[in-house]
């Protein structure tokens, strides 16, 4: 479509900001990072935030109250504050404290003053915010002498005691952690519904624990507490390298459950040595990468009920130290099945194996409802492709075994899933079922699973394929939002690196509040940094080798910088601003001459047709690139933050820079020198805004004539790939960004999408229907890496885009382009402050826009064009002067509007009858 000589004609927005002679009141309060009535809550000094009701335009003060339910009294009376802030109000009471419960309430003063009722009050409860409110010892399974079991066997201890309740109970907490993965059950029931509990973080500096309401599950006489212990992260196998026992040598338990009864006396079940354990279960083994076996011949009816005879476990062994150095309240959502997927087809490739396909690559455990024969032993394998005669493809599981094995007690129909393993897989093949079985759809389902995070985007346009662009990216997601941000689910590595991680924050925080999830991994981000300044690789660091890839290490910088954008929380860069600082130093100390040298590391990681996999462009140029736009996010988090002599220091600091690199490393016309021409050097120069803007475009054309000798493909890997459309859009080549995303062949998005992709890959061509699988070495079929384009997608092709001057979405742009083959494109997004909405769609005759602009934010529409000369509202032509006040034109010659809350409806039409096409 033409974009130029379009006509505007303006609708009166569809709903409107009402006036009324009193205000609606606050709705969907949450604490901190959108918690909602947290139990167990992690900060003594939280935030609140609020939404104004539908149809309020603005707040210009509120009153906010906190009371402690148990004492019956206020701990903190904002009184009337004048401003608009309804996100991230500080609390300005004595800090909060362990196990207090808590329930607050706010209301407001709309724009004409008019004062709302209270909010519905919420509630929320501290956990044990200290080590010191642990009375409970570490218990473990004491030795126990098995000449059969290999050193390297994960098992599955269990562990239980039984303890007595005399008195009416009012309620009942456990609290629990575990060094590995736990599950525990109080009178034979599971307690929650989350999985992989505690968590991946630091264990040498940190180990969440999580808090449960278990009154209900407490009864007067007798009560039994059962635990399971998984080797998972702690002590199990990790990485490629096959190393065990990283963090410790067995999995180990602290437990408190907590009864209060009705006359205020609390009975304290603690973790010691009056429980008794066993390894003698029916789960013998549970490893992360090689599955979990389990013999259901060894199963313990009611080990975890009272009065079950133990008498032939052992004691557990305790540790009366607690040794980690912090105890802390899991600060964001637990894993947990979160989706259900059913049988799309079932094959019988080799005589006795049956497979099930699932349609779509996913991460979780397979639910079986199956036939079994008595002492038969049934094989579950997984794979995310197939073969091309249909069997399963698990070469690129590497080492990793990823095989489920159930043996039967007893003949009949058995329902099971395992517990403390997960898989990344499409395709389930089950063999050794009983013989003449006929396999139906209901014998396997998939249960997704991943870090319960809250979807908060949607796009959608009026192409197949970029749709199904935006659900491999959210697939790909999910798949490795698994407690940590991981590369890949399914093989021998499932790591939180950290060049992927900054590659794909921005598009994360679209689609899933991650808000938490990215603070949680920082924190151990920060627990793992070198004491020079460099970030490992992986976070948390299981490689131990100190870090020190450009474009890695700056995870530390981009990831605070984009969640503190999207979130307008400044204590996110608070949080991390010394550990920015110092990788801004150990790039100054590796600073000379304008260029950073002695680096290494893994430079655009699997650019497509390089002579290795740390693709073209030299580590220094990436060093610095990165350094400079290191120290300018350092410089504006000092600014934010009101550190203003840092801010002048590190801004000062960063012109040098990139001075420095301008003059050493580009032209007078603008051509890269003293390096090779690569399309990523000269993308990171442009998107990180580090030349001068003739430069710049100077820059672009050349990056284009680089596009064309490339047959107009990329030539990007994980650190190009996420800023190409974005710089080709910014400097003018609109036409080449989309023809760059629409492309069909080899390297492009839809390549894959063409050989059948339900998710992002790691490599363009892992895999073709013409040349088969790629590189076995790394072929991960799930990988979200170059799944940043989303950004891209959601803020210019759709046009909705947060506003740098305003994080959060307070204000926020919405200037989509018209391109490519597309006739619509859409957005969503539910900010802090409510839904968010950019759409359009091309009718032949016109374009109709409609945006949604939330409640107390205001929004700056930028029309894709510049030559609007009048506007009509109810079909009336407004003169100069009235159009003047209704819009205005930018520096760049866009015509704009803005716009307070509501829902406008906008038709663009076309002086000529090309002008649309």
């Amino acid at each position: 479509m033409n974009s130029r000589g379009l006509i505007g004609i303006l609708l009166v927005p569809l709903t409107m900001c009402q006036v009324a002679c009193w205000a609606a009141m606050p709705e969907q309060l949450v604490v901190g990072e959108g918690f909602v009535e947290p139990l167990g809550f992690h900060d003594p000094t939280p935030t609140f935030s609020w939404k104004l009701p539908v149809g309020t335009e603005r707040q210009t003060s509120y009153q906010l109250e906190v009371r402690d339910v148990l004492a019956e009294e206020s701990v903190w009376d904002s009184g009337w504050v004048d401003s608009d802030q309804s996100v991230f109000v500080p609390y300005g009471g004595t800090p909060l404290t362990s196990r207090q419960q808590l329930r607050w309430r706010v209301r407001f003063r709309d724009q004409d003053g008019l004062a709302s009722d209270w909010s519905t009050p919420a509630h929320f409860e501290m956990g044990l915010l200290s080590s010191e409110d642990w009375k409970s010892q570490w218990i473990f399974q004491s030795t126990e002498v098995d000449s059969n079991a290999d050193s390297e066997d994960e098992r599955v201890a269990y562990l239980r005691r039984e303890f007595p309740v005399a008195n009416k109970i009012a309620r009942a907490r456990l609290y629990v952690t575990a060094r590995g993965l736990y599950e525990v059950y109080l009178n034979g029931q599971k307690v929650g519904i989350d999985a992989f509990t505690p968590g991946w973080t630091s264990y040498a500096n940190r180990i969440d624990t999580q808090t449960y309401d278990v009154t209900r599950q407490v009864k007067q006489g007798e009560n039994a507490l059962g635990a399971m212990l998984g080797y998972g992260w702690y002590a199990g196998r990790l990485g490629w390298s096959k190393k065990w026992n990283f963090y410790g040598n067995v999995p180990e338990l602290l437990l408190q459950l907590e009864i209060t009864f009705a006359d205020g006396e609390v009975q304290t079940i603690a973790s010691d040595d009056a429980w008794k354990s066993t390894l003698d279960g029916p789960i013998r083994i549970s490893s992360i990468y090689d599955g979990e076996t389990y013999d259901a011949r060894k199963a313990m009816p009611g080990w975890s009920d009272p009065a079950f005879d133990d008498s032939s476990w052992n004691d557990v062994a305790t540790s009366a130290k607690l040794e980690t150095p912090m105890l802390t309240p899991k600060p964001f959502a637990p894993v947990r099945v979160t989706e259900t997927l059913s049988t799309q087809r079932i094959t019988e490739p080799e005589s006795g194996r049956f497979v099930f396909d699932l349609g779509q690559n996913m991460v979780g455990w397979p639910e079986i409802n199956i036939p079994v024969e008595k002492d038969q032993m049934v094989t579950i394998r997984f794979a995310e492709m197939l073969n091309p005669d249909g069997t399963m493809y698990t070469a690129n599981y590497r080492s990793a075994k990823s095989i489920d094995f159930y043996t039967a007690a007893s003949t009949g129909t058995i329902s099971w899933k395992p517990t403390f393993t997960f898989h990344g897989f499409r395709y389930v093949e089950l063999s050794g079922l009983p013989v003449g079985s006929t396999p139906s759809a209901d014998w396997v389902k998939g249960l997704v699973l991943h870090s319960d995070l809250k979807p908060v985007g949607s796009f959608v346009s009026s192409h197949e394929k970029l749709n199904q662009l935006q659900r491999n990216i959210r697939w790909g997601q999910r798949g490795n939002f698994l407690d940590i941000p991981t590369d890949c689910p399914q093989r021998d590595e499932r790591c939180g690196w950290t060049g992927d991680a900054q590659a794909f924050c921005p598009t994360a925080m679209f689609n899933y509040d991650c808000h938490a999830f990215w603070k949680s991994w920082l924190r151990s981000m920060r627990d793992d940094q070198s004491s020079d300044g460099r970030i490992p690789h992986v976070i948390p660091d299981i490689l131990k080798n100190r870090g020190g890839s450009p474009g890695w290490m700056d995870a530390a910088t981009i990831v605070p910088w984009q969640v503190y954008l999207r979130t307008g929380d400044k204590e996110i860069l608070l949080e991390n601003y010394d550990m920015m600082a110092k990788l801004v130093g150990w790039y100054r100390d590796h600073y000379a001459d304008g260029v950073v040298t002695n680096v290494a590391g893994f430079g655009d990681w699997l650019q497509p047709y390089a002579s290795n996999n740390i693709g073209d462009t030299p580590h220094a140029v990436l060093a610095t690139l990165f350094y400079a736009n290191s120290v300018q996010i350092l410089a504006n988090s000092a600014r934010v933050l009101g550190k203003n002599v840092d801010a002048e220091k590190y801004g000062k600091e960063a012109d040098a820079v990139k001075q420095e690199l301008t003059n050493h490393f580009f032209d007078s016309d603008g051509k890269l020198q003293n390096a090779p021409e690569t399309q990523t050097a000269y993308i990171l120069a442009i998107a990180f805004d580090l030349i001068p803007a003739r430069r710049q475009a100077q820059a672009a054309n050349h990056l284009v004539r680089l596009i064309d000798e490339a047959d107009g493909h990329l030539r990007t890997g994980f650190l190009g790939t996420p800023f190409i459309n974005q710089v080709l859009d910014q400097t003018g080549h609109e036409e080449v960004a989309f023809s760059v995303l629409f492309k069909e062949t080899y390297p492009s998005w839809f390549y894959s999408i063409n050989q059948g992709a339900t998710t992002m890959w790691e490599r363009w061509n892992s895999y073709s229907h013409e040349d088969g699988f790629g590189n076995v070495a790394m072929n991960s079929f799930n990988h979200y890496a170059y799944g940043a384009v989303g950004q891209w997608m959601y803020e210019r092709i759709a046009g909705l885009s947060p506003d740098p001057a305003e994080p959060g979405y307070k204000h926020f742009f919405v200037r989509p382009i018209f391109g490519g083959p597309l006739t619509s494109a859409g957005a969503e997004l539910e900010t802090a402050y409510g839904k968010a909405a950019s759409e359009w769609r091309n009718t032949g005759d016109k374009v109709e826009m409609t945006v949604t602009v939330p409640s107390n934010t205001t929004a700056t529409v930028v029309f894709p064009t510049t030559n609007i000369t009048a506007i009509r509202v109810d079909g009336i032509v407004l003169n100069e002067s009235e159009f003047a006040d209704a819009m205005k034109t930018s520096d760049a010659g866009q015509v704009t509007v803005e716009l307070a809350c509501g829902v406008y409806r906008f038709d663009l039409l076309a002086l000529a009858e090309n002008d649309l096409q």
